[in-house]
């Protein structure tokens, strides 16, 4: 009989990218950049890879629904620096009074958010960003500064359905307005449809779809120095 095993991990990336410092000619010589890649995990019953594995230099974007899951996934494997807006936001709630409604300190939180991104891409090191999807802003600024460090950004996309989000939200005592999430869930109605099309956002090395079991046999995010492509 056959077993299923999870599989150890997979890596990521392509070939090692440039250093950040060389010249326009020189990356000119070494030929185009590979095209992005989709990894589609969903749907093994936990048979997916126990690690996924990052360059150096990239950046990595979790994204999904609000109570899919990302700050879970985050906190259990990521490894680097971790820059999730929920820890932003917990920082406040811890300060201010507990009926204070949170879209009246929102703006504060995400100053706070926005401004540690910053500080840690200043850093150079390896960054996992929670991102839940509206925002391409943020995608193209992070695409923009992992190629100025010679990386990729790579997008993990949490695929949760709608009902499992916002059970996951109540889990967690904190929601967000039916408004904002009928806007979350278009945001990421659409990146989900681009992802499986084979359509990795502009500026990503990679995309990777995860559901609730390939999500949980996780149990690495991390970088390492040696770049491969291909499964581990």
């Amino acid at each position: 009989m056959t077993v299923n095993r999870p599989v150890p991990a997979y890596a990521t990336t392509h070939a090692p990218a440039l250093p950040a410092q060389r010249t326009g000619r020189t990356r000119a010589a070494a030929g185009p950049a590979p095209a992005p890649v989709v990894r589609d995990l969903r749907e093994r019953s936990g048979r997916g890879p126990r690690a996924l594995l990052f360059g150096p230099r990239d950046l990595v974007v979790v994204t999904g629904l609000p109570g899919g899951g990302k700050s879970t996934l985050m906190r259990r494997a990521a490894d680097g620096v971790r820059i999730d807006s929920q820890d932003a936001r917990d920082r406040f709630a811890a300060r201010l009074p507990r009926r204070l409604p949170y879209a009246l300190y929102r703006p504060l939180v995400r100053l706070a958010h926005y401004a540690a991104l910053r500080r840690a891409l200043r850093t150079g090191a390896p960054v996992v960003v929670h991102d839940c999807g509206t925002r391409t802003w943020v995608r193209s600024w992070l695409a923009r500064a992992a190629r100025r460090r010679g990386g990729a950004l790579h997008l993990l996309l949490l695929d949760v359905t709608p009902d499992a989000a916002l059970r996951g939200q109540r889990r967690r005592g904190r929601g967000v307005s039916r408004h904002a999430f009928a806007r979350h869930r278009r945001s990421a109605a659409r990146l989900l449809r681009a992802v499986e099309g084979g359509e990795v956002p502009a500026g990503c090395g990679s995309a990777v779809l995860l559901d609730r079991a390939a999500a949980a046999a996780l149990h690495r995010i991390g970088f390492t120095g040696e770049d491969a492509d291909g499964t581990r």
